[in-house]
């Protein structure tokens, strides 16, 4: 039997002709107009003719075994779907040269990965190759590679026992366009079945449904756990920006939900340090709940210090942490001391460099790491300049958008970090307020203490400020 498509303008026909008889014609045709159900003009609903085989040309065995998981016990796998169907995806390259293998000769079941003991069942499907290598980039390479398995009618595939669901719904979806999985793990391990299998329609299909479905923590760390060759694909990033999107929004005040977070892991942990508008009090704050998680989640100083240095560190925005928390990270022993010194190293060159340099790393940092980008601060940084001679004293400069002050009016407030001069903690702040007579707003510039010290002590202090950056300072 052999089958062939006829695509005319507005016309696509299927035909199967069986040649013992001739006569046994059928024919399907479809308007392009139709909208299918996914939304993809090249889809269409051709459900009928799935394992029949007066419409097949072709018959997968389908040998399901063992997980992997089960086969090695001891192995360091996580039993969730994302790390499951991460493992198939490392796979791929084996599997598809062992297809080859198998479709050129059927009889051959060898598997470097697992004997024949593994297998639990054997599945047989009869499929239309022409309507799969449409479909599927992979069973397109496995049927018009020129070989001889090219022209075999049987070709043997292996999947694992956990994978044979998503698999039978990807067959179904690529007669018929429409998936029966409706939850956020069923739908997600069929799309890793389509990542797989290269079926790039059933992809973006899972992918409207699942951002249409409301994000929970548990699914947008499913969307942020997928291995990252996927994560990155054109149909699943939709997904992980949406994800990282829920999280920060949800956790947007580290303090508040700290001991929540504590239990989340590392996809989550990584999401919420990329955003921009954490609302904490500082970057130390962020630096401290990071060494606090790390501690909780990695007991074993070793793995702490690996997952630090790889996978947390440069989430930090050290040039935006205090002076006196850079001196900290410099002898903290959970860091990598050769990484820290670099980073601690090109965030005082940050703080030193004029606002023009500043603003040219910011940009610079905007489309990677994000280091040099100022997040949502309760208290604003500033810089700070120290001298222990002729006596102690310190230069502190706060910058503030115009904006900004103008958000303050009526009653507004904005304070900086503090610093310390003497032994004691200050900070300045920026306020709007009624007069002494309450007869009009008025804008003020104020210098505080934190804490009282136990003895006296006299402090001299000088205004100045400036409009533009061009302008000299008025004391």
């Amino acid at each position: 039997s052999f089958s062939l498509f006829f695509i005319a303008r507005k016309l696509r026909v299927f035909f199967s002709i069986t040649m013992n008889n001739i006569n046994s014609v059928e024919s399907l045709i479809v308007m392009d107009s139709d909208v299918s159900r996914n939304g993809d003009s090249e889809d269409i609903d051709i459900g009928f003719a799935f394992n029949h085989s007066s419409f097949s040309d072709k018959i997968i065995q389908l040998e399901i075994m063992k997980d992997i998981i089960e086969l090695f016990p001891n192995g360091n796998y996580s039993s969730t779907s994302a790390n499951q169907t991460s493992l198939g995806k490392r796979r791929r390259d084996d599997m598809q040269k062992d297809n080859d293998d198998e479709a050129a000769n059927p009889t051959n079941v060898a598997d470097s990965h697992m004997d024949c003991s593994a297998v639990l069942k054997v599945r047989t499907l009869r499929i239309s190759s022409a309507i799969l290598a449409e479909k599927s980039m992979f069973f397109n390479k496995l049927f018009s590679n020129g070989m001889r398995e090219s022209q075999q009618t049987r070709v043997t595939l292996r999947i694992e026992a956990s994978e044979e669901a998503p698999f039978m719904e990807l067959l179904n979806f690529m007669y018929n366009s429409f998936l029966n999985a409706t939850s956020p793990p069923s739908l997600l391990d069929v799309f890793m079945a389509a990542d797989k299998f290269e079926v790039a329609s059933c992809m973006r299909y899972c992918s409207r449904i699942l951002l249409n479905i409301p994000m929970t923590v548990e699914s947008a760390l499913l969307y942020l756990e997928l291995p990252f060759s996927v994560r990155m694909g054109n149909a699943a990033q939709p997904l992980a920006i949406a994800a990282k999107q829920y999280l920060a929004a949800r956790y947007k005040d580290i303090t508040k939900h700290e001991e929540e977070l504590m239990e989340l892991p590392l996809a989550g942990i990584v999401a919420l340090l990329s955003s921009d508008e954490l609302r904490v009090a500082s970057e130390d704050a962020v630096y401290d709940f990071v060494l606090k998680w790390a501690r909780s989640q990695y007991p074993n100083l070793e793995e702490r210090r690996e997952i630090l240095r790889a996978n947390l560190i440069h989430f930090i925005r050290f040039p935006f942490m205090t002076c006196r928390k850079l001196r900290m990270v410099q002898t903290c022993n959970d860091f990598d001391h050769e990484v820290t010194s670099k980073l601690v190293s090109d965030a005082l060159y940050f703080k030193a460099a004029v606002p023009h340099r500043q603003r040219i790393l910011a940009a610079e940092s905007a489309s990677t790491s994000r280091l040099f980008i100022e997040r949502s601060y309760v208290y604003r940084p500033i810089k700070v300049v120290e001298f222990e001679h002729p006596h102690q004293q310190c230069v502190v400069y706060l910058d503030l958008k115009r904006e900004e002050c103008a958000n303050l009016f009526p009653s507004g407030r904005v304070c900086s970090q503090t610093f310390h001069l003497g032994g004691r903690r200050f900070f300045l702040s920026a306020q709007c307020n009624m007069d002494q007579q309450s007869f009009y707003h008025c804008f003020g510039l104020f210098f505080g203490m934190q804490e009282n010290g136990s003895a006296n002590f006299s402090l001299d202090y000088e205004f100045a400020f400036r409009s533009r950056p061009t302008l000299e300072y008025i004391r």
